[in-house]
């Protein structure tokens, strides 16, 4: 079965780190922006494997919405 997750990625001096907001703790990091995506694809399907057929729903069917937006500070 495939399903979409929503992934945040994110750089900084280190290299990338990324989670899935819809798996508390599903996270994982790579030196690279094509290694974090197989990092993280690989952490979410692991994840989902250890979820019973009744808990896959519940998590996967949550509503995440990203936005990006213009700030103004001093």
């Amino acid at each position: 079965m495939n399903r979409k997750v929503s992934i945040v990625i994110e750089k900084d001096e280190n290299g990338y780190y990324a989670y899935c907001p819809e798996l508390p703790g599903c996270q994982s990091q790579g030196d690279t922006f094509e290694e974090i995506n197989a990092n993280i694809k690989e952490a979410v399907e692991l994840y989902i494997e250890t979820l019973s057929p009744e808990e896959v729903e519940p998590y996967l069917s949550r509503e995440i919405y990203t936005t990006a937006m213009e700030v103004s500070f001093a």
